[in-house]
């Protein structure tokens, strides 16, 4: 896909967490087409310590409204920075960037979107994006506690939402892969982003089950289109860049140790 260089500006900022912020951005023209699982590099403006380009996941495209949205993670000084816009508000972003998840064609495969921490942000997209196509996924979330759940309403837009916490303080205690949906429904096809040994749990379940699944890596990225091999992952290919030839992989693709 053709990638664009934007002044996007910023129409609203939303604090859903402490930890977090959502940012949604507009453009005098038309945003340009991106698909669930693609990501952005944001600049990072008036910042003494930051010189690269934040990379973060395209959260939502709203046509009606001509806005993308991204839910950042408050990790560092760079995403602080960002923290900070408001609305009017100009952000230089390289947009989009990477390859996505897989739609699948036939309607009648039950899917199974999972998502931890910052890895529920392309989960809404894929969701909206599932249900236009007819598709009726079940998106499993897990969190810390009640507090870190975000983007829930959202989500039962566009599926059956099921929550995990850790200290069970809302749905099922236990970690995301211990919920008792994996064990009473099948699944046709899983995707999952979030830390690592969750998704690595993901997939292990997907390979014990025959599932096919997809995972969107969160390797440390710094250009995002394949040219400073920051972002190498080693696969039954050889090391491929993830901001380029991911973040999205097929887990039979990696050489995780499932």
């Amino acid at each position: 896909m053709k990638k664009y260089c934007l002044d996007l500006i910023v129409t609203e900022q939303i604090r859903p967490h402490k930890n977090y912020v959502l940012l949604k951005l507009t453009h005098p023209n038309p945003l340009p087409d991106m698909i669930p699982g693609q990501f952005a590099e944001l600049r990072v403006n008036h910042s003494a310590t930051t010189f690269l380009r934040r990379p973060i996941s395209i959260n939502n495209v709203d046509r009606e409204k001509n806005e993308v949205w991204f839910l950042i993670q408050l990790v560092g000084d760079g995403t602080r920075q960002l923290a900070e816009a408001k609305p009017g508000d100009v952000i230089n972003t390289l947009l989009p960037l990477g390859n996505g998840f897989t739609i699948p064609c036939n309607t009648t495969e039950k899917l199974l979107l999972t998502g931890g921490g910052v890895g529920i942000a392309p989960m809404l997209l894929l969701s909206k994006v599932l249900k236009e196509k007819g598709f009726k996924p079940s998106i499993l979330i897990g969190a810390r506690s009640a507090a870190d759940l975000m983007q829930l309403e959202l989500l039962q837009e566009y599926g059956d939402v099921y929550v995990t916490t850790e200290d069970g303080s809302q749905g099922e205690k236990g970690y995301l892969t211990q919920h008792s949906l994996l064990q009473q429904q099948q699944f046709d096809r899983i995707y999952s982003c979030g830390p690592k040994p969750m998704m690595m749990a993901v997939a292990r379940f997907a390979k014990s089950k025959g599932v096919a699944c997809e995972v969107s890596l969160e390797n440390k990225m710094a250009c995002g289109i394949g040219a400073c091999l920051c972002c190498v992952e080693n696969t039954n290919e050889g090391n491929l860049c993830v901001c380029k030839e991911g973040p999205v992989f097929n887990i039979e693709k990696l050489l995780w140790q499932i």
